[in-house]
């Protein structure tokens, strides 16, 4: 009996993966838990292995494809097998029972339950298609399910007229058919179309497609920007205390053959230790609730080539200083080769982000949902500062930001929050107690 190998979920939030290569070939052996390709999710690239033994028959899609949850994407036989006659129908089943259920995730179906804080407060991956995105009768781009697109050609409904009723306003089965032919919105009533503002592409510029990821960044970071208050508050620390202490670190470390620290680990360190102190940052808005975390998940931000990923160290409250800045070289290595895991990017319940590098003396990131907040740090600057005798001296400062979700987290508790951050740093000992 023939098995087909299909789309697996290799992230919590993941509802379609693009083919981003196949590591095997038509004819190669295949084995339980080898890497067969490498899939690109809403989260990473990330390595896809097989679930079966045997030979590969075919290969049903090709690089670049973006697959459904669910559907097929190569089939295998066992040692000695043929081909049934009747593969092509196996195929189709697979696909067929995998299209309902891509619809399900994004909201094609009156039943779709609100999302909770335990996985996500914004609107899910589009549904996989493999044609553009949609366009009205007056070429507008709209936001519609791939089975609402095709309902809406075989009713002749202009989805520019028609109101979304899925996540993010998206346009759903249910509202297309609600439509009266001709493309009046849902329930009879027209709703003007809001037209996208695009560029003006020179016949010498270049129009580069954007990649799964690079997608989801931008509706993710776009519904936390909309439908997230957010307000802002920075402060200034006093980085020589920090700078004398990580010098001293390094040097015996350096003696001992032992870690080096960044200050980004202090940073992260600061992050955890004043998370419990002021336990009240730790948390999420959940609808009508909410959820107080009893236990830190470190989302640390990290550049990689086609945008940012958010791994998470996980209990953070448990671990060293050791830990932590080993955690995050590994982390860092990892999500640059795109080894990172699904599990690795889920459990975040606070975010840092630091630019400091970059030499970006301060910003305010946008928070990563579902949190409550974002920490954005900038770099070390040598600047004139008043000493305590009030003479003007040379001194060694860094900005502080906090992005914080005012549904959860009060200016007041946000303040107390920079304000335990800023002792930490300025007396980074007392982080090793």
């Amino acid at each position: 009996m023939p098995k087909i190998i299909e789309m697996p979920k290799l992230s919590d939030t993941m509802t379609e993966g693009t083919l981003a290569k196949w590591i095997v070939k038509e004819g190669d052996t295949v084995t339980t838990g080898k890497p067969i390709a490498d899939v690109e999710t809403d989260k990473a690239t990330m390595e896809m292995t097989s679930f079966f033994e045997g030979t590969l028959h075919k290969l049903l899609v090709k690089v670049g494809e973006k697959i459904p949850l669910g559907a097929a994407m190569a089939v295998v036989l066992e040692d000695g097998e043929e081909a049934p006659a009747n593969l092509d129908e196996l195929i189709a089943k697979a696909n067929a029972a995998a299209a309902p259920a891509a619809e399900t995730k994004t909201g094609d179906t009156k039943a779709d339950t609100p999302q909770r804080a335990t996985s996500s407060l914004l609107p899910k991956a589009p549904s996989a298609s493999r044609r553009p995105a949609a366009r009205s009768s007056s070429n507008v781009r709209v936001k519609a399910s791939p089975l609402a697109r095709k309902v809406a050609d075989e009713l002749g409904v202009d989805l520019s007229r028609v109101d979304g009723t899925g996540p993010g306003g998206r346009i759903v089965r249910a509202d297309v058919e609600s439509a009266p032919k001709g493309g009046s919105g849902a329930g009879g009533k027209s709703a003007p179309a809001t037209p996208t503002i695009r560029p003006v592409v020179g016949p010498e510029d270049e129009r580069v497609p954007t990649s799964t990821m690079r997608n989801i960044i931008a509706e993710r970071l776009l519904a936390s920007k909309t439908q997230i208050p957010h307000f802002y508050l920075q402060i200034d620390i006093d980085a020589e205390p920090l700078m004398d202490f990580r010098s001293q670190l390094n040097a015996t470390a350096e003696k001992n053959g032992g870690n080096k620290y960044t200050f980004n680990d202090f940073i992260l360190k600061a992050v955890i230790r004043a998370a419990g102190t002021v336990p009240a940052i730790n948390a999420a808005w959940d609808g009508d609730a909410i959820v107080k975390y009893k236990s830190v998940g470190l989302s640390v931000a990290i550049a990689v080539e086609d945008g940012l990923v958010t791994p998470v160290i996980k209990q953070a409250e448990k671990k060293t200083l050791l830990e932590i800045s080993e955690a995050v070289k590994d982390m860092a290595s990892r999500a640059k080769n795109k080894k990172l895991t699904p599990d690795e990017f889920a459990g975040g319940t606070i975010t840092v982000s630091n630019l400091g590098a970059y030499g970006i003396d301060q910003f305010s990131a946008i928070i990563n949902p579902p949190q409550a907040a974002i920490l954005s740090i900038g770099s070390i600057r040598n600047t004139p500062v008043v000493d305590s005798k009030g003479a003007i001296v040379a001194g060694k400062r860094m900005w502080l930001g906090l992005s914080g979700d005012h549904r959860v987290v009060d200016g007041a508790v946000a303040a107390t929050f920079l304000a335990e951050m800023k002792k930490l740093l300025e007396n980074p000992a007392l982080m090793l107690l």
